[in-house]
């Protein structure tokens, strides 16, 4: 074969397929060639004689690349031409430049190819399969690096085998691959020469850390050969050692075939070095895993002698306290239960007997019975089914809340007739403080029911409804089960607080485990993960509370029966502050006995002027805070005898000034200026809806913060207007010569919806028709395109603030007539409510 020479540095090249070595470019002079990769040259005839020299000044300078304490210097080398020979694939071994090892080829391609190497220059070319499973692989199927290798001898074996010895030479890349006539498998390669370190100092360097980390590795495997060892120790070459301590660990084939592909000498050695550390460590970890399980095992086994002598000693002396087993054995003949459940429990009883008491999962299986213990499978309470006991108790405590209460009255003349019924399913729906969550536990009480809440708000892991696998560390049975146990019958009340709120996340969607508690056709075989033993929850009365059905999954809504909780109308707040909630915080702050006294005025200012909410949890937060101010006042006189009167007007010096204005209609009729109504989750407000024409172009402002299905809205009623503006003599060109701006004040608070449709639409028609608006009317519904009126909600609320407000008159959707009949009197009394089809009756009643 022709040798070259070349001038290479020790930068490597990343091409797509493999990582290559130092490429040196031919002088200018000679003919063009491809690249080619290499090392430091061996020669193939010879064995680790390195061919490096160095480069004259006047030659060509390269690149170089710091891997070591000092720069490298360049280094000639001899790199060989393309060479053929026979090939051999072998599975799950690595051939290493230097080693001496043999295998044993049952393939007649393969013991053909050993055979054409004796044949000839005795040199054959072995590398590693990519997958082993593959009988007849091809290039893409072998490692890109394999090695040459002088076959020493060749023994046959019974069964068709041959054993090859074999010494490792040169790495080599593979180029091609083929067969050579169907006999055996030809492989071109390009010998890889061995990389020289020309530092003595780095040398040095190098084979002593290896050193070091080989022989740590030796201390924490004790079983190493010996022969390695010494060879180790011995060895001087840096190429030499790695290529040693590779061959002679006990690694998978594909670390080995990682260091084998490492041309690069400091890349290789730094690689061997890691997987040194990192078989130590490992060793390590399983040293100290070992010992702390020998450790365990010697307590347990000195736990159960000492067990044993302590049971024979009680036996011994006429018995003692009982077991953890007998105990349970006892409470399972006093459990009510069914067979089933008592079957279970006991295969659990005997389990936990075979445990050692000092193991984790002994601990595990006692929390576990103890939990089937605690259950109420077939315990229950009595309900109370007096209706007129029930009755005054939930009077007594409620003020309101007709619908909720005629339910549960419902419910018992329903129970007191047939001795059992379905319980119901109730979902109460409505603003915060209203007594949603109150009212269940009044219910409870009324029928004689076992309490118990339980708060979904944020809860978002299945888990917490149906329970942990008692697989996992820290399985907990679910809230519901947890609810039953608290409760200890199986017909408790259960209140499912804040429904709405409950989330789903990658754990599981909370909601949809809601589904068989709440489907009275299925739970009465709850299936909780941790219990295991289905739950009977057809006889728990479930009370549920949102604030929004909007939120709540439409399979759960519907099978909940939903029961709208309104806002309290100002009349309704002022009886329970006087019924219930001053008295409560007199008690509260110690001032009971007459010590202080809040007149009805004074209760109907801080309604008015100092909260503005639907419930009353405000309501009664200032009159806590008139009892505190008035408890100081008492206590800095220091009379017993001192009184503290509260009345309209000295209250600001208890609540301070006044927080919020009391909505008032307008004093004149004007153009422009319509009075709408919106609901809020504190209940209904008034909105005043102003219009403003000028010249321009006909361009459109809307502001007031309005969301997006207001602003549709507002384009809607003004396509309306435009279409119906030559009836109300607007001149033709009017939308075109001007603009509009329509402005809902209190723009820092948004508003969305489109229930003030036909509002900003009669503002709208006023200014383009110059007609006056009535002060004394508001109006809500939506608008279509063709002027029809549609229905809309939370109209108790708008026709409460529209009656705060000083409205005489109120125009609705014809629609909503149902709605308006429900309503109390005391809300619709002194109003004129007036239903509409179309936007025409609207501005026959609206237009001055």
């Amino acid at each position: 074969m022709a040798e070259k020479k070349k001038d290479i540095t020790e930068t490597k090249k990343t091409t797509a397929s493999k990582k290559t070595s130092t490429v040196a470019k031919k002088t200018a002079a000679k003919k063009p060639t491809a690249k080619k990769t290499a090392t430091a040259a061996k020669k193939p005839a010879a064995k680790k004689t390195a061919t490096a020299v160095k480069k004259t000044a006047a030659k060509k300078p390269a690149a170089k690349k710091t891997v070591a304490p000092k720069p490298r210097k360049k280094v000639m080398v001899e790199i060989s031409d393309l060479e053929q020979f026979p090939a051999v694939a072998l599975r799950n071994l690595v051939v290493f430049p230097g080693m001496v090892l043999h295998f044993d080829l049952s393939k007649q391609t393969s013991i053909r190819a050993v055979e054409k190497a004796l044949e000839e220059e005795k040199q054959i070319f072995v590398v590693a399969q990519r997958e082993t499973a593959q009988p007849d692989p091809d290039v893409a199927e072998l490692y890109n690096v394999g090695t040459i290798a002088t076959v020493k001898q060749m023994a046959k074996l019974p069964g068709n085998v041959v054993r090859v010895l074999v010494e490792g030479q040169d790495r080599a890349f593979i180029r091609s691959f083929a067969k050579q006539q169907k006999a055996y498998l030809v492989a071109e390669v390009e010998r890889i020469p061995a990389q020289m370190e020309t530092d003595p100092n780095v040398e040095r360097a190098m084979i002593q850390e290896i050193k070091d980390r080989f022989l740590d590795y030796v201390k924490n495997f004790p079983k190493t050969s010996q022969s390695l060892t010494l060879k180790v120790q011995t060895a001087q070459d840096i190429n030499y050692v790695v290529d040693l301590i590779a061959s002679g660990l006990p690694l998978p084939y594909t670390k080995k075939q990682e260091i084998l592909s490492t041309v690069d000498l400091t890349d290789r050695f730094e690689r061997m070095a890691i997987q040194l550390t990192n078989e130590v460590d490992m060793a390590q970890v399983k040293n100290e895993l070992a010992q702390k399980i020998k450790g365990r095992i010697e307590k347990n086994q000195k736990d159960y002698i000492l067990r044993e002598q302590l049971e024979y000693i009680q036996e011994e002396l006429g018995g003692g306290e009982l077991s953890d087993a007998e105990r349970f054995e006892k409470q399972l003949k006093e459990l009510q239960a069914s067979d089933e459940v008592k079957e279970k429990i006991q295969r659990e009883i005997n389990r936990f007997r075979t445990i050692s008491g000092s193991s984790s999962e002994s601990a595990v299986e006692r929390g576990y019975i103890e939990t089937l213990l605690e259950l109420p499978w077939d315990k229950a309470s009595v309900d109370n089914t007096d209706i007129a006991h029930a009755q005054e108790i939930l009077e007594t405590q409620h003020y309101g809340l007709k619908k909720v209460k005629e339910r549960v009255l419902e419910f018992l003349a329903v129970r007191a007739l047939t001795q059992k019924g379905d319980s119901p399913i109730i979902c109460l729906v409505g603003p915060p403080g209203t007594g949603k969550t109150s009212i269940a536990r009044s219910v409870a009480e009324a029928l004689g029911k076992e309490y118990v809440r339980i708060s979904l708000g944020g809860v978002r892991d299945e888990a917490e409804i149906r329970g942990h696998r008692r697989t996992y560390v820290g399985a907990m049975p679910g809230r519901i089960a947890v609810g039953l146990r608290q409760a200890k019958v199986k017909n408790p009340l259960m209140l499912l607080d804040e429904i709405d709120k409950v989330s789903s996340d990658y754990k599981g969607d909370t909601s949809s485990a809601l589904l068989e508690v709440l489907d009275s056709e299925q739970n009465c075989r709850f299936s909780d993960h941790y219990v295991e033993v289905p739950l009977d929850l057809s006889e728990v009365l479930f009370i549920a509370t949102a604030n929004t059905t909007q939120t709540i999954p439409k399979p759960l809504l519907d099978r909940m029966e939903v029961i709208e909780v309104s806002s309290y109308t100002a009349n309704e707040k002022f009886h329970i502050a006087k019924e219930y909630l001053v008295s409560k915080q007199l008690k509260k702050n110690g001032l009971e006995g007459g010590r202080l006294s809040i007149t009805d005025s004074a209760v109907k200012d801080i309604i008015e002027f100092y909260t503005r909410e639907a419930g009353v949890r405000e309501l009664e937060r200032k009159i806590g805070e008139i009892c505190r101010k008035a408890a100081k006042e008492i206590l800095e006189k220091g009379a017993d005898t001192t009184k503290v009167r509260v009345n309209s007007k000295n209250l600001d010096q208890y609540l301070g000034k006044q927080k919020y204005r009391k909505d008032k209609k307008n004093d004149k009729d004007e153009i422009g200026i319509v009075r709408g109504l919106a609901w809020t989750s504190v209940g209904g407000v008034t909105l005043q809806i102003e219009v403003n024409a000028m010249p321009g172009k006909g361009k459109v402002e809307l502001t007031g913060q309005m969301g997006d299905v207001m602003k549709e809205s507002a384009m809607t009623s003004l396509s309306y207007v435009r279409s119906v503006s030559p009836s109300y003599h607007v001149a033709k060109d009017y939308f075109e010569t001007h603009d509009f701006h329509l402005h809902i004040p209190e723009g820092a608070v948004p508003k969305d919806g489109p229930s003030a449709g036909i509002t900003m639409a009669t503002a709208l028609l006023s200014v383009a028709a110059s007609k006056k608006v009535r002060c004394d009317l508001a109006m809500t519904g939506e608008i279509t395109l063709r002027g029809r009126v549609l229905p809309i909600g939370g109209l108790k609320e708008k026709i409460l603030a529209a009656k705060t407000a000083g409205i005489k008159t109120v125009l609705v959707p014809r629609q909503n007539v149902k709605d308006v009949e429900e309503i109390e009197e005391e809300i619709k009394e002194g109003l004129t409510i007036i239903p509409v089809e179309t936007m025409k009756d609207v501005i026959r009643e609206a237009f001055v």
